[in-house]
């Protein structure tokens, strides 16, 4: 095999470790612009992998992406090369539930600021998408004593492990804390926007660790400035200026979520199993194009 672990944001020196002890000596470490016709594999975190990355690697057969979202993939130039792309669901998922608590906990008390914060107790959790992240969330909370309600259409919830609500909007009318797992699509890009907003109880908290595209950032800026009682945590920095909010706004200075040792490892490892298993036995479970 020939694998190139491509990292802007790079594994841990444990994580290439292991990454290099599963697939042996056909690991190349680089970045994009190391792509060679001879590359069979990609494992890549944030990396951007393109048609014209596509296009260079012409022995290319396998693209994982070593976390759940793979937006940075082009799906349809894989697809029409007949590349395989994988992600590695659940592996940064524990780290992204901790920090989203970690977010309301912050926002609840004014940034760690002098002055009387509240508490989470007793406070609704909304939970909007009800993945590998949320369910994660929806049991942190639990433990805080909030009660956590949750919608997602795609999920079947026969196990009764949360309070489940017939629909978003009913979602974001009771949540005084709302974290967000949707993916960035065609239909949920600029869902989340003033309407949605504006129906939240008086002091809500919007939580996102999803994806930037999916919040009308127009749409929160117009329902902010009408309402000087909603706050918005985000670990991914909006494109639009919103300090003009103060302590009701607050943005991660580059994407944590995933940044622990432990997430680091667990998902380059997963990464380098599912190359391995895609060579030797065609196993293709994380397909997602």
């Amino acid at each position: 095999m020939n694998i190139l672990l491509a990292t802007e944001k790079p594994f841990a020196r444990e994580a290439v470790e292991g990454i290099r002890s599963i697939i042996g000596e056909g690991l190349v470490e680089g970045t994009l612009s190391d792509i060679t016709p001879q590359t069979q594999g990609l494992i890549v975190r944030s990396d951007k992998v393109t048609r014209e990355i596509v296009e260079k690697a012409t022995n290319l057969k396998i693209v994982v992406r070593a976390g759940a979202g793979y937006d940075n993939v082009d799906l349809a130039a894989c697809t029409q090369r007949g590349i395989v792309v994988m992600n590695t669901p659940g592996q940064n998922s524990n780290a992204v539930a901790e920090l989203a608590l970690g977010m309301m906990i912050f926002m609840a008390r004014n940034g760690f600021t002098p002055g009387t914060g509240t508490e989470l107790k007793g406070k609704t959790l909304g939970i909007h998408a009800y993945g590998n992240v949320g369910r994660l969330v929806a049991a942190l909370g639990r433990g805080f004593g909030m009660r956590v309600v949750a919608y997602d259409p795609f999920v079947d919830n026969s196990d009764g492990s949360v309070e489940w609500v017939g629909s978003v909007e009913e979602l974001y009318s009771v949540s005084n804390y709302l974290s967000l797992h949707i993916p960035a699509t065609a239909e949920t890009r600029g869902s989340i926007g003033y309407d949605l907003l504006m129906s939240m109880p008086k002091g809500a908290t919007l939580i996102n660790t999803a994806r930037k595209e999916v919040v009308d950032e127009q749409g929160l800026v117009r329902a902010f400035g009408e309402r000087d009682d909603l706050k918005y945590a985000t670990d991914v920095a909006p494109d639009t200026d919103l300090s003009q909010f103060g302590k009701r706004f607050f943005a991660t200075a580059k994407k944590m979520g995933a940044e622990t040792a432990e997430a680091n490892v667990n998902a380059g490892l997963a990464a380098a199993r599912q190359i391995v298993g895609f060579f030797e036995t065609g196993e293709i479970k994380f397909k997602v194009n």
